[in-house]
């Protein structure tokens, strides 16, 4: 069998994602934004964060975690990390 992990791994944060904030799975992740939606704000954010370290095995360092301003962004700092997509 053989895996795409970057379809995998796009699916995973995704998932984070609809967890952290409370949103649909229906959302246009690409349009998310810190502070572009009302979910998404201090107490999520580092939710969200805590739900990344977990979900992929990682401990976010704080620059990033102060950097992580959008889903696309979110996706760039993960791959510092080793995750691919």
């Amino acid at each position: 069998m053989v895996y795409d992990w970057g379809v995998m791994s796009e699916a995973k944060l995704q998932q984070v994602f609809v967890r952290a904030l409370g949103i649909s799975p229906d959302h246009r992740f690409e349009e998310l934004r810190y502070r572009g939606l009302d979910a998404w704000d201090s107490v999520a954010h580092m939710q969200l964060v805590s739900e990344l370290e977990e979900a992929f095995g990682i401990m976010l360092e704080t620059n990033d975690v102060i950097d992580m301003s959008s889903y696309d962004k979110s996706k760039q700092i993960l791959t510092k990390y080793g995750v691919r997509f």
